[in-house]
């Protein structure tokens, strides 16, 4: 377990969300999650979002994790992957202003949230200057209208991770992913399926390989 606090974020659009953040005294970076598709039980406590926070704290990085719009005890309503990158980029601020120095910020979504981080990173400009993204999971299957290969001009780290049996992120996509944006370390898991049942550990390592690359 880390040392989190909960905070509370606000967004553009005026909505309240929670929020779970750790800091340790002296930085190496930060790091915000993003948690799968709040239609299907996602939330900032599921298990793979937990394990990201996890490695991430361990390598000495601040964390934040936080309940998109509509879930928990955040304000707002869903709104499909579009109002929610107001909520990812309140949590950059937030996050920023809580380390109080100029630091690498990076960015981890699962799933939905890998989607959500890839459409603000290609389609909108982050409030800070980007260092990264992880996308664990993420949705090629599903999310057919999410910019992925706009990444091939994101020139920072980029992870794409996934089980080799996630039928939301099949092998086929995710060669097609790799083929579009070259520069991104393409990685699966043996026998992992959608929610590494299981497999947090090797994801975890995964993670971490990508987190000491910022």
């Amino acid at each position: 377990m880390i040392a989190e606090q909960p905070v509370s974020l606000a967004t553009s659009d005026g909505v309240s969300l929670e929020a779970r953040m750790s800091l340790p005294a002296v930085p190496r970076g930060a790091i915000v999650v993003c948690h799968p598709h709040p239609l299907y039980g996602g939330d900032m406590d599921n298990p793979v979002v937990v394990r990201a926070v996890e490695v991430c704290a361990v390598l000495g990085f601040a964390t934040l994790r936080f309940n998109f719009r509509g879930v928990g005890h955040s304000r707002g309503t869903h709104d499909g992957g579009r109002a929610e990158q107001y909520d990812i980029t309140a949590a950059l601020s937030h996050l920023a202003g809580g380390v109080g120095a100029p630091v690498l910020l990076a960015l981890a979504g699962y799933s939905f949230g890998a989607a959500v981080v890839t459409t603000l990173v290609t389609t909108s400009e982050p409030p800070n200057e980007l260092a990264g993204v992880a996308l664990i999971a993420p949705p090629l299957a599903m999310a057919r209208t999410t910019p992925w290969p706009a990444l091939a001009n994101f020139s920072r780290p980029v992870l794409a991770v996934a089980g080799d049996a996630d039928h939301i992120c099949p092998a086929a996509e995710l060669e097609a992913f790799a083929r579009a944006v070259p520069r991104a370390t393409v990685r699966t898991i043996p026998g992992a399926d959608h929610f590494f049942f299981g497999k947090l550990y090797p994801l975890g390592e995964i993670i971490t390989t990508w987190a000491r690359t910022l």
